[in-house]
């Protein structure tokens, strides 16, 4: 079967440094799109049923659950040594955090959460934030710019446009807001491996390689914004992502197929 998937691929693309690009055909899409579809319906329903009391433990170990009752297994957990079924973030965790049986989720906070499933061969992967009860004013703009960044992003996917127009449209939904884009880390392509090429940049750049879009690439678009500076660090635990200035952080990711007239939100969680 993999003989014959190769044979109706169109050809990789291969960056200025000699890194491959996917190009999925019908039927590796249809698979990711199933993949695709278990995530945003974890997501969803942890959506529904986070509440003060609950550990970010006990949102992973309902996310692992879930994945595997609708046939797949957690993309996250045992990737380079991660012990999570998801990524758990509160208020200025950035990203990366590790679920933990001591981290109370408390009525105020801004929660996020990262996951992934692999289902026959192939990754879907999305993340949310969400506000848990009522939070702080400037909360909720922080979320409404970090989604609406991630919109304005997915509206230049199209064959034809290149990683800045994503990039670009990021950063300009973001830099008059007062708030910063994180530029440590950045979304990616993904597949048949949670991470691959290009690098999904979300600020303009000229340090990353840029890439024209075409038809089959299957992309994954994560801004993730800060209240405060833009800079980050990593915690002792070599995971966790954190503010340097403790400052809130919001991140929305979808993955979004390359389509010949536009784009497909294949994590949509309105159409699950």
């Amino acid at each position: 079967m993999n003989f014959f998937a190769n044979l109706l691929s169109p050809p990789p693309l291969v960056t200025n440094k000699g890194r491959r690009i996917e190009i999925k055909n019908a039927e590796e899409i249809e698979i990711m799109r199933q993949a695709s579809r278990i995530v945003a319906t974890v997501l969803k329903e942890i959506s529904e049923r986070i509440e003060p009391g609950m550990t970010t433990a006990d949102l992973d170990a309902y996310a692992e659950q879930r994945i595997r009752e609708m046939g797949a297994t957690p993309s996250f957990k045992g990737y380079h040594g991660f012990p999570g079924s998801i990524c758990s973030c509160i208020n200025n965790e950035v990203v990366h955090g590790i679920p933990n049986r001591r981290k109370v989720i408390r009525q105020g906070d801004l929660v996020k959460v990262d996951t992934g499933a692999y289902y026959e061969g192939f990754h879907g992967d999305s993340c949310i934030t969400l506000a848990v009860g009522k939070v702080p004013d400037k909360a909720t703009r922080l979320m409404d710019v970090a989604e609406t960044a991630l919109y304005q992003g997915i509206a230049q996917v199209k064959a034809g446009n290149d990683l800045l127009d994503i990039a670009g449209a990021i950063e300009d939904a973001v830099k008059d807001t007062g708030f910063h884009v994180v530029e440590d880390y950045t979304g990616h392509g993904v597949g048949r491996n949670l991470h691959e090429e290009p690098s999904v940049f979300n600020f303009r750049t000229r340090e990353l390689p840029n890439v024209k879009l075409r038809p089959g690439m299957t992309l994954a678009i994560e801004p993730i914004v800060n209240v405060g500076t833009k800079h980050t660090r990593v915690l002792g635990d070599r995971w966790t992502v954190v503010t340097v200035d403790r400052s809130l952080s919001a991140q929305f990711e979808h993955t979004v197929l390359v389509t010949e007239t536009g784009y497909e939100i294949l994590t949509d969680r309105t159409k699950v």
